[in-house]
C-alpha cells in the first residue's frame, strides 16, 4: 500500500507571523505537490501568481486546526476533497450499512 501523499500550500497572499518571523499564506489557498508546477486542482502556479509555502503542510492551514490558518480567507474546495479535509463540514466517508446478500 502507497503512502499517503504530503501536501504542501500554495497561497494567493502572504503574511509574516510577529512572533516568529516566518512566512505565512493569507487568502486563497490550494494544496501543492512540491516538485510540480501545479495545484491539485489544476491551476497553473505561475499563471495564477499563487505563492508557495513548501514550510506549511496542508493540514496546517484549515481553519478548524489553527496552526497557520490565521488570514486564510478561502481553502480551495477542489483540494479539500483530494488532499483531505478533516472538519465539521467535511462529510463521512461512505460505507455500506446493509450490504446485499
Amino acid at each position: 500500500m502507497a503512502a499517503p501523499k504530503r501536501y504542501a500550500v500554495a497561497a494567493s497572499g502572504t503574511w509574516v507571523d510577529d512572533e516568529d518571523g516566518r512566512r505565512l499564506p493569507a487568502g486563497e489557498v490550494h494544496a501543492w505537490e512540491q516538485g510540480l508546477n501545479q495545484t491539485v486542482c489544476g491551476l497553473a502556479l505561475s499563471r495564477s501568481q499563487l505563492g508557495r509555502f513548501p514550510h506549511v503542510g496542508w493540514p496546517d492551514i484549515l481553519p478548524e486546526s489553527g496552526g497557520a490558518a490565521d488570514r486564510v480567507r478561502r481553502v480551495c474546495p477542489r483540494c479539500a476533497s483530494v488532499a483531505g479535509r478533516r472538519g465539521a463540514d467535511a462529510r463521512p466517508r461512505w460505507h455500506r450499512i446493509n450490504p446485499r446478500p
